[in-house]
């Protein structure tokens, strides 16, 4: 669960509000194929969910009132991975903080794939 203190209260957010918004929106940068399972605990949520669902290759802790957003990507072969993950990083924190209002520390990508077209 994330949280958001202003002068009103305390909003909470759950882990799949934010695993949608950061796969949405690295999946729409140029270059990415699709999000990979972020390890044996996203290969096991496979099994039961199939191969796509909400926090696939995503994952956001919270520490300070900053976000630490870890993402697991597959990218088109041929194309400049450096710059893939520099698109991928400056649309995840832009919409991030959009949408929320927490400030994102650090964004962690991971090139698990190269996908043929």
């Amino acid at each position: 669960m994330i949280t958001l203190q202003n002068p009103l209260g305390t909003i909470s957010m759950n882990a799949d509000y934010f695993a949608e918004l950061v796969s949405l929106a690295a999946r729409s940068c140029y270059g990415v194929a699709g999000m990979a399972t972020g390890g044996a605990h996203d290969d096991f949520k496979s099994l039961f969910f199939g191969s796509d669902f909400p926090e696939k290759g995503v994952r956001v802790t919270q520490s300070d009132g900053r976000l630490t957003i870890e993402l697991h990507i597959k990218v088109g072969y041929g194309l400049n991975i450096a710059t893939i993950v520099q698109s991928i990083t400056h649309k995840v924190k832009h919409e991030v903080e959009n949408a929320t209002g927490l400030k994102v520390e650090r964004i962690e990508v991971s090139v698990d794939d190269i996908v043929a077209d």
